[in-house]
C-alpha cells in the first residue's frame, strides 16, 4: 500500500473544473480530486444536475457567463483559494497513479509546473498511441507563474517557471459516441478557423491539402496510431478531417471577406 502523505506536509491544492451540463460525466473527475483541499466548479448555466452532483461533493459552485475556454479557465484559476491548481474539465479524472505523484510532488515543490500524460478513450478503448496517447497537457500548476491563454479552443497553460513531468495518466472520455464527437469537432474547427482569421492567416489549396495528408502520416506511422485498430484509425482520420475542415471555414472566411461591398 502506498504511503498516504499528510495534508499538513503539502502545500494547499485547489482542483478547478469548468462545466455545462456535465451530469452525465462529471462524478467520476469529483471523486477522482477529493484528495484536494478545495474542488471548484465553475459553471456556464448548466440547465441539468451538474451542479447538484458537485455541491454533494462538497464543490464550492460558482457561474461565470461563457468567456472562450482559456479565459474561463484563467478565471477558474484566479477564483481558487489557494495558489496551487490542478485544472481539469468535467469529462476528465486523475488516475491513482497520478494523484499518488501529484501528492508527493507538493511536498515542498521546488517546480512551478507539471506536465501530465492525458489518455483518450474513444470508441470504448483506452488509446495508446498516435494522437491518443500520451497526449500532453500542463494542468497543475502555481498560478503566481502561469496563466491559460486567451486561446477561443486549443487553450494551454503558459507558465515562467519550472516544469516537471509527472507519471500517472489523465483520464479523459473523449466522446460520448461519434455523433457526439463529430459535433463538438465541428464547433471546435470553427472557432479554430475564426482564431486564424482574427491573426490574419490565410489558406490555401496547399495547406487545405497538405495539412490532413501530414498529420496523417505523423500519427498514424510515426507515432503508430495504427496500434490501436480500429479506434484508433477513426480518431486519426477525425482528426485530419479536422485539419482540413479548418483551413476549408478559413478560405470561407476570407472569401466572405473579399465579397463585401466597399
Amino acid at each position: 500500500m502506498a504511503e498516504q502523505i499528510s495534508p499538513d506536509k503539502r502545500v494547499l491544492l485547489s482542483a478547478v473544473i469548468i462545466t455545462r451540463n456535465a451530469a452525465s460525466r462529471i462524478e467520476a473527475c469529483l471523486q477522482s480530486v477529493g484528495f484536494a483541499d478545495e474542488i471548484l466548479v465553475i459553471d456556464s448555466g448548466s440547465t441539468d444536475a451538474t451542479l447538484e452532483i458537485a455541491r454533494r461533493h462538497g464543490a464550492r459552485v460558482m457561474h461565470q457567463d461563457w468567456l472562450g475556454y482559456g479565459r474561463q479557465k484563467e478565471f477558474a484559476t484566479r477564483q481558487a483559494k489557494h495558489d496551487w491548481v490542478l485544472s481539469l474539465d468535467a469529462d476528465e479524472r486523475v488516475s491513482e497513479e497520478l494523484r499518488q505523484s501529484i501528492q508527493a510532488a507538493l511536498v515542498a515543490p521546488r517546480f512551478h509546473a507539471c506536465r501530465l500524460a492525458r489518455r483518450n478513450r474513444f470508441m470504448g478503448r483506452w488509446l495508446r498511441h498516435g494522437e491518443g496517447y500520451p497526449d500532453w497537457s500542463l494542468r497543475l500548476y502555481h498560478r503566481g507563474h502561469a496563466r491559460w491563454s486567451d486561446d477561443p479552443v486549443h487553450e494551454k497553460v503558459e507558465t515562467d517557471g519550472r516544469i516537471i513531468t509527472l507519471p500517472g495518466d489523465l483520464l479523459h472520455e473523449s466522446e460520448q459516441g461519434i455523433a457526439d464527437y463529430l459535433e463538438k469537432q465541428n464547433r471546435y474547427t470553427t472557432l479554430a478557423a475564426e482564431a486564424l482569421y482574427r491573426a490574419g492567416r490565410r489558406g490555401n489549396v496547399l495547406k487545405l491539402l497538405l495539412s490532413p495528408v501530414f498529420r496523417f502520416i505523423k500519427f498514424y506511422f510515426v507515432r503508430l496510431g495504427f496500434l490501436d485498430g480500429v479506434p484508433g484509425l477513426v480518431h486519426i482520420s477525425i482528426g485530419c478531417f479536422n485539419s482540413w475542415c479548418k483551413y476549408a471555414k478559413l478560405i470561407e472566411l476570407r472569401r466572405r471577406e473579399s465579397a463585401k461591398p466597399d
